[in-house]
């Protein structure tokens, strides 16, 4: 497997990568400065390798380099999820997303596409999360949460049941979300207000 962006994000996912029994051969980053990372060597081309996951927390730049490794060649995505997690089998989680340490993904939640879906994160009955969204550390979804794409669902988030997130949208850490969210919109606190869009 190859990782795409030598990030601190990309440690995590060396550590839930060899959690599983696999192992990363390289870090594709498009620094020629870096060489290594926690001793797996960083390169500077991506041409004929695969399987990929995009390891940039970034969702913005995260699409951008799928696109990219999708226009200049043939590429498989990994999925990777660590053995803490808790995941239902009737839950779907798209490729290219990876589930971190201790989350909880529970009955027929559907994750998109590069997803990250953070340390401890908790995504409860039937939640949608399309693509390019990261749900934080420690947020929590109930059941029926509409996130929307390239979403950013910040750390201790709460959002209650049925609500929508709009795509590329902000939910502060902390914020208690009671009310949809339009797209291209920041909210946060205590009940969640927009901050602005």
């Amino acid at each position: 497997m190859y990782l795409y962006g030598a990030s601190g994000h990309a440690k995590v996912i060396v550590d839930v990568v060899t959690s599983c029994g696999q192992s990363v051969e390289a870090i594709v980053d498009d620094d020629k400065n870096k060489t290594a990372l926690h001793e797996i060597p960083v390169i500077h081309e991506s041409e004929g390798l695969s399987p990929f996951i995009v390891s940039i927390g970034s969702n913005r730049i995260r699409k951008q380099i799928v696109d990219k490794l999708k226009g200049r060649m043939q590429v498989e995505f990994a999925t990777a999820i660590h053995p803490s997690a808790i995941v239902s089998s009737s839950a779907e989680i798209g490729r290219g997303s990876v589930v971190m340490h201790g989350a909880i993904i529970q009955a027929d939640a559907k994750i998109g596409e590069h997803c990250i879906i953070n340390t401890a994160a908790s995504i409860d009955h039937e939640c949608d999360i399309e693509s390019y969204v990261h749900i934080s550390p420690h947020a929590t979804l109930c059941g029926n949460v509409k996130i929307e794409e390239g979403a950013w669902v910040g750390a201790g988030a709460t959002i209650i049941p049925g609500v929508r997130v709009g795509a590329w949208s902000v939910v502060a850490a902390g914020a208690v979300v009671t009310h949809d969210i339009p797209a291209h919109t920041m909210v946060g606190g205590v009940p969640a207000r927009i901050i602005h869009k």
